[in-house]
């Protein structure tokens, strides 16, 4: 771990130490970050397209309470505001300028890649709702029975929100 503080220079003056990241590490987080949310958009896209090409000939069971088959939400998490894409879209535009702000500013590599992580979710169902044609509803698919339908997308915001909930629960233990 990389401690910031002052340090003693050559001259005897301290060395003045800022909390900006600099703008070579702040493009490096931002390859990171945009090359896994790049990977999750193919992923999901991929899966998705699968899903519309196979499932509406009816679900398939995998195991338990696992099936797919084939949904399509209007709304955002948990079907929440269904039926109005446009707020859903404006405030997943003004999330990625957010998101990608943070990876700018991310201390570190791992945590660029978290927001990554959460970045190719956003942008996976985004494209669903800008480029399908089905009145900016994202084709979900994976059916638990117990919890709502949901897709590669979904699996990555969450499990990326909860990567960052522990990252910055660490981080702020090592201060």
């Amino acid at each position: 771990m990389q401690e910031r503080r002052p340090v003693t220079t050559l001259t005897g003056e301290p060395a003045a130490v800022t909390d900006r990241p600099d703008r070579q590490n702040g493009a490096r987080r931002l390859v990171v970050a945009v090359a896994i949310a790049l990977v999750v958009v193919l992923v999901d896209q991929l899966t998705k397209w699968w899903a519309v090409d196979r499932l509406p000939a009816g679900p398939i069971h995998v195991i338990g309470t696992l099936d797919l088959e084939l949904s399509l939400n209007t709304g955002s998490a948990f079907s929440m505001f269904t039926g109005q894409t446009a707020l859903v879209m404006a405030v997943v535009f003004a999330l990625v300028g957010v998101l990608l702000v943070m990876v700018w500013r991310a201390p570190t590599l791992g945590r660029a890649g978290i927001l990554g992580l959460i970045l190719g979710g956003a942008l996976g169902n985004l494209s669903d709702r800008l480029f399908r044609h089905d009145h900016g509803a994202v084709v979900d698919f994976v059916a638990l029975h117990f919890w709502p339908t949901f897709n590669v997308a979904d699996s990555c915001i969450v499990v990326g929100c909860l990567l960052l909930l522990v990252s910055l629960m660490r981080g702020s233990r090592a201060r």
